[in-house]
């Protein structure tokens, strides 16, 4: 094989890495847009301990239904749902992300979870269901939901 032939063939499969890299990255994004979109139609939705429908949604049952308009299985809990996925510093959380909250009486247990909705900066917005006002967007930095943060994980 000439010098040229080389060449040619070693460029043609760069440029197949490449697309298929950019391809698996705009997939991804997709992904993550589709399970932030289903979130989102919740919105407004009863709070409801164990709630996994319109009528009454628990925050994750909200996680369980948003994971699987994409067809991915994540366990039903909030403490189960703290040990899937990969473990992330809350500086480097991204949208997607899951952020995670002992809001119990036990200050470790983890008891609440919810999904980065928004990041720009330090500013991070999650939706989750709200004992309180169902389901919600709100902002991490909130006195209430940071000293109550207990770690980021992401999934996707």
């Amino acid at each position: 094989m000439g010098v040229r032939k080389v060449f040619l063939a070693s460029s043609f499969l760069i440029l197949l890495l490449l697309l298929d890299s950019c391809a698996g990255h705009k997939s991804k994004r997709s992904r993550i847009e589709t399970v932030i979109e289903t979130a989102r139609s919740y919105t407004g939705t009863p709070y409801k301990w164990g709630g996994t429908t319109r009528s009454g949604m628990d925050c994750s049952g909200l996680l369980l239904n948003s994971f699987k308009a994409i067809d991915y299985d994540i366990p039903r809990t909030s403490a189960a749902q703290s040990k899937t996925g990969k473990k992330v510093s809350k500086n480097d959380i991204k949208e997607g992300d899951l952020l995670f909250f002992a809001t119990g009486d036990k200050k470790r247990k983890i008891t609440h979870v919810g999904l980065v909705t928004e990041v720009h900066g330090k500013d991070v917005k999650f939706i989750h269901a709200s004992s309180s006002l169902g389901v919600v967007e709100s902002d991490l930095s909130m006195d209430y939901y940071q000293k109550r943060f207990r770690q980021a994980r992401r999934i996707l």
